[in-house]
């Protein structure tokens, strides 16, 4: 983005705050231009949107992110009036949209950047969607306060949050009976049978020719369709849920590992003959190794497929705890709070597993090319 571009998507921002000072903020409340404190709060951020935009030195965008923090710190507190929650007006909404503007200027800005040093590109890597995520909160907040929008339809952030942490000790059962029972159970069970099976298949050639088009006809199965049939066989506990997870990740892993083992190259085998080499020296020094790009691609798939396996086999039958068991409850409750605390619960384990993985695949597979610089 250019920096005349910069310059006038700040002049809008700005010229939103400044809009909003004399619009009323709804229709039982006046402008901004009625508090000396707000009005002054929001002079201070419209100026720092103008310097943040106008300025191209990489310091100005700490300006324009303070003014950002100065524009949401004030809509939120202005929720706080009932006057203004769940009937906000022309004025409330100029200042969320000059915020929001501001925040994308700011986002936009620090994408751009090239720190010279890997440190600084590694923290604002993790600095720019931390900032994206917040204000994405931060919008669906004013959103659902600002236009009263029930709970029952989708509460709050702040709802979900105070759910949450409210919650800890039943989340906790809950994510023992389900992440650390069911998933990583049979997210290992899954995983190593395919790898095992593959390298089988890869060594003789009839079961590779047999077990890809089953794989192919196992990994259409629908959850709904195995997780009833898992529950006759294992029962209600957490071994017929790890049973799904083990079904749904054996055949990526087969089937990735299987292409992996077939990676390496032509020249390499024959170099690898020559030498007198037994298979099983063939498959250590080579095949695997080559193979590992493949295998941890099926490592993050599974990651996430055994946590949505598991989740939806509880709708099935379970005990009376597990994320898949609370959530149907609570829904049927009309909770909705409550879901949404599980709901952000598996996401945070599910990226937090599949970040695990990730770090495990760039100390493992560091000599790929993907990670050359």
């Amino acid at each position: 983005m250019s920096s005349r571009r910069n310059g006038l998507t700040a002049t809008i921002a700005a010229a939103l705050l400044l809009l909003a000072v004399a619009l009323p903020l709804s229709n039982d409340a006046g402008p901004l231009a009625a508090s000396p404190a707000q009005l002054a709060l929001t002079i201070a951020a419209a100026t720092l949107f103008a310097v943040c935009g106008w300025l191209t030195t990489p310091v100005t965008i700490a300006f324009g992110l303070v003014g950002v923090v100065l524009g949401c710190g004030q809509t939120l507190a202005l929720l706080e009036r009932e006057t203004i929650a769940g009937q906000a007006g022309a004025g409330y909404w100029a200042l969320v949209v000059g915020t929001w503007i501001a925040a994308a200027l700011c986002v936009t800005r620090l994408s751009a950047l090239k720190p010279a040093s890997p440190t600084a590109q590694r923290g604002l890597n993790l600095l720019v969607p931390l900032v994206f995520g917040a204000f994405v909160l931060y919008l669906w907040e004013v959103t659902v306060r600002g236009f009263g929008i029930p709970g029952v339809l989708i509460p709050a952030p702040s709802a979900i949050a105070i759910r949450l942490f409210g919650s800890l000790p039943t989340l906790g059962e809950d994510f023992v009976q389900t992440f650390v029972r069911g998933v990583l159970t049979g997210y290992a069970l899954g995983c190593c049978a395919g790898l095992i099976v593959a390298i089988l298949a890869h060594r003789f050639a009839f079961l590779g020719r047999g077990l890809v088009p089953l794989s192919n006809f196992a990994s259409a199965l629908p959850i709904v369709g195995i997780a009833p049939i898992m529950v006759m066989w294992f029962g209600f506990d957490w071994p017929s849920k790890a049973a799904v997870v083990t079904i749904i990740t054996f055949f990526p892993m087969l089937v990735n590992t299987l292409a992996g083992l077939a990676a390496a190259g032509a020249i390499e085998r024959d170099l690898m003959r020559s030498y007198g080499s037994t298979y099983r020296q063939t498959l250590w020094k080579l095949s695997l190794p080559a193979a590992m790009p493949f295998i941890f691609n099926a490592l993050k798939i599974n990651s996430t497929l055994a946590l949505i396996g598991a989740i939806v086999a509880e709708f099935f039958g379970t005990p009376t705890r597990g994320m898949g068991f609370r959530i149907s409850i609570e829904v049927a409750r009309m909770s909705l709070d409550m879901v949404w605390a599980e709901i952000t619960l598996a996401a945070l384990a599910g990226m937090t597993f599949y970040g695990a993985v990730a770090l495990a695949e760039r100390a493992t597979t560091f000599w790929h090319p993907s990670y050359r610089s």
